[in-house]
C-alpha cells in the first residue's frame, strides 16, 4: 500500500522559499504570480493493513512539523 503525505506551511507562517520562487518567475517574465507556497511531498510505501491514524502520528512525530506546518493523507 502506498501513502502520500502532502506537507506545507500553515498560513501566516513566512514561506521565504516560496517568495523566492515568485520573485525568480517574475524575473523570468512570469507576470501575475501574486503569492507561491511551497511544501513538500513525502511517499511512502507501507505494509497493507497500514491504517491513517498510524501515518497520522508519522506525521507528527517526524514527517512535519506541526507547530507551522500542517499535512493531509492520501491513500494511493
Amino acid at each position: 500500500m502506498k501513502a502520500r503525505v502532502h506537507v506545507m506551511l500553515k498560513d501566516g507562517v513566512l514561506d521565504p522559499q516560496g517568495e523566492a520562487v515568485r520573485h525568480a518567475l517574475g524575473a523570468l517574465g512570469f507576470d501575475g504570480v501574486n503569492g507561491v507556497r511551497q511544501g513538500k511531498v513525502i511517499e511512502l510505501d507501507l505494509a497493507e493493513g497500514t491504517d491513517e491514524a498510524r501515518i497520522g502520528e508519522m506525521c507528527e512525530k517526524l514527517l512535519a512539523n506541526t507547530v507551522i506546518e500542517s499535512y493531509r493523507v492520501e491513500i494511493v
